[in-house]
């Protein structure tokens, strides 16, 4: 007998070329390959692997497939937390941080006004923010499922959304995220970690209203962006509060009550 049985499961239908309604398929083997490489010429990344079974036994993607063995395969199924060590990945990140390809590019924004490092530019290629990925331990953002199947990238997630508001209440809910949230404490624009800055000492940047009616400032120590807590603030926050299926009002109000904010869109930013 020169076939595996294959049974994907879950949301990992979503990924197989042809349509399978039972997640079963039939596979003739041709040649030695491991259990990791045979699933991603099937379609699914690895990043979305949960757990895989063969002949009832756990397994990692190293195990090399022979005739006749049953394998399961089954998706990651949230909250995922990517900070503990498993079967499939016994190196864990050290903590939430992300790296955004340019397919999903405007929710590196969203996710910086929550204060998760999220690195992005939108001329990096996938094998750039694959080896940013492993070399500091990111997570990947992406809708390019080939980045995914690089093997240098260990933790990623396909977003399937479209719209970027909807796309960060995927990766909050994937991940489990929830506040409090280190909000507005990175710069929107090139993610640096912002510091608190004397108003005289910025005084001749800022616009007559603003002078006048803000006292509070922060600015970003590498691109040099002056941030204040604005209307525009609240703003961001209520789609932030939609995203996650908030209450409305709830982040807005601790934000008013504690003091939070400290930052707003960059000097000179239109808001669009």
């Amino acid at each position: 007998m020169s076939f595996c049985t294959l049974y994907f499961q879950g949301g990992l239908n979503y990924f197989l070329a042809n349509d399978k309604p039972d997640g079963r398929i039939r596979y003739h083997l041709e040649r030695r390959t491991s259990v990791k490489d045979l699933i991603e010429s099937l379609g699914p990344p690895h990043t979305e692997i949960g757990e895989i079974r063969a002949n009832n036994h756990k397994v990692g993607f190293d195990f090399i497939v022979s005739r006749g063995d049953v394998l399961v395969i089954k998706p990651l199924v949230p909250p995922v937390d990517p900070r503990r060590s498993t079967l499939l990945r016994p190196e864990p990140v050290p903590c939430f941080q992300f790296v955004v390809d340019v397919n999903v590019g405007k929710i590196a924004m969203l996710l910086r006004s929550l204060g998760f490092d999220t690195a992005y530019h939108w001329t990096w290629r996938d094998h750039r923010i694959a080896a940013l990925a492993h070399a500091e331990k990111r997570i990947v953002l992406t809708k390019d499922i080939g980045l995914l199947k690089r093997k240098t990238v260990t933790w990623g997630l396909f977003v399937r959304a479209e719209e970027p508001d909807a796309q960060l209440g995927e990766v909050l809910h994937f991940f489990g995220l929830h506040p409090p949230f280190d909000l507005f404490s990175r710069c929107l624009r090139c993610n640096s970690l912002l510091r608190k800055v004397d108003k005289q000492a910025i005084i001749h940047r800022l616009e007559p209203k603003t002078r006048k009616y803000f006292q509070e400032f922060s600015i970003c120590p590498d691109c040099r962006r002056i941030y204040w807590a604005g209307s525009h603030q609240e703003k961001l926050l209520r789609r932030i509060e939609d995203a996650v299926g908030e209450e409305p009002g709830r982040w807005t109000d601790r934000w008013k009550t504690q003091a939070l904010g400290n930052c707003n869109r960059p000097e000179g930013d239109n808001g669009q």
